[in-house]
């Protein structure tokens, strides 16, 4: 597989959504049951990936969102990371996408940034992962889900000491560019994952379009990085009531036009989005390079 590195600032690429979301739809729950589609019965999780990558999408994730021991032990399977990791990798290389990407998320242990013993405890649980993941042949790490910087910074230099692949860095905003948790804003994040050595920043987002748009302008103002956006599918109305600006797949068509016309490179379709959201991000996009500063 080409390096990824060298796609950067070229042509707009579409990322795999979260396969849990086909699973559940055939009363799977891919949290709960990971060790065992994994280790056990792939096949299904398989026929699940093939769509998002039939649909047109470049970079196909590996479901190891939960990768960090912590996550793990939820499901009784703190010792088995490096067997899952493995298992999941071999099943997309069967694939053969273009490019495939390992997606970790926050490892949910509560943080105290004043104190030195935390800090190291969540350092420690990204640095089990990135081992977990380091004799895999992956392109990349996406670390997604991140609410608060200070978490985001523990998981940017856990994986930076072990692994040497491009990091993908996303957090998640509301409309007004802050961060769900702490209300850090869109700068303060893109800051720190430049100095920290990610190689894409990234957010994800319920926000309509134009309102994307316009926070994919501001991290461009801040840094000089390739840039990620996850539209979040179905959030808005999960939370307050209002329609999704992303109710349907038709609304990504015009998503990625705005997003490529702010200087997006990477775009996926997650929250509770299908294949049907990936293929019409891919028709969109497919052909465009990223707009020049």
């Amino acid at each position: 597989m080409p390096d990824i590195s060298l796609r950067f600032n070229r042509d707009m690429l579409v990322v795999s959504s979260p396969v849990e979301n086909v699973l559940a739809r055939q009363g799977v729950d891919m949290r709960r049951d990971l060790p065992y589609l994994s280790l056990i019965e792939p096949e299904g999780l398989a026929d699940a990936l093939r769509l998002d990558l039939l649909a047109g999408a470049q970079c196909l994730v590996m479901p190891t969102e939960s990768l960090t021991p912590a996550r793990l032990a939820q499901i009784s399977s703190a010792d088995r990371g490096s067997s899952i990791a493995r298992a999941l990798f071999d099943l997309v290389r069967e694939l053969k996408p273009q490019h495939i990407f390992a997606e970790v998320g926050s490892c949910g242990l509560p943080l105290d940034a004043s104190s030195k013993a935390s800090l190291n405890e969540h350092r420690g649980q990204y640095v089990r992962a990135a081992r977990d993941l380091s004799p895999l042949g992956i392109d990349a790490v996406l670390l997604s889900g991140f609410s608060r910087i200070t978490e985001l910074k523990c998981a940017l230099m856990g994986f930076s000491q072990v692994l040497d692949v491009p990091l993908f860095a996303s957090i998640d905003i509301d409309g007004a560019g802050n961060l769900a948790a702490s209300g850090e804003t869109l700068e303060e994040a893109f800051l720190s994952m430049a100095d920290l050595g990610a190689a894409v920043g990234g957010f994800a987002t319920s926000a309509p379009a134009e309102v994307a748009s316009a926070l994919v302008r501001r991290a461009r103002a801040a840094v000089d990085l390739p840039l990620m956006v996850q539209l979040v599918v179905g959030s808005q109305s999960d939370r307050v009531g209002a329609p999704s600006a992303y109710a349907s797949p038709d609304a990504m068509v015009t998503a990625a036009a705005h997003l490529h016309a702010a200087g997006a490179q990477f775009v996926r379709a997650a929250g509770k989005s299908t294949p049907a959201y990936t293929g019409a991000l891919a028709a969109a996009v497919t052909g465009l390079d990223v707009l020049d500063r």
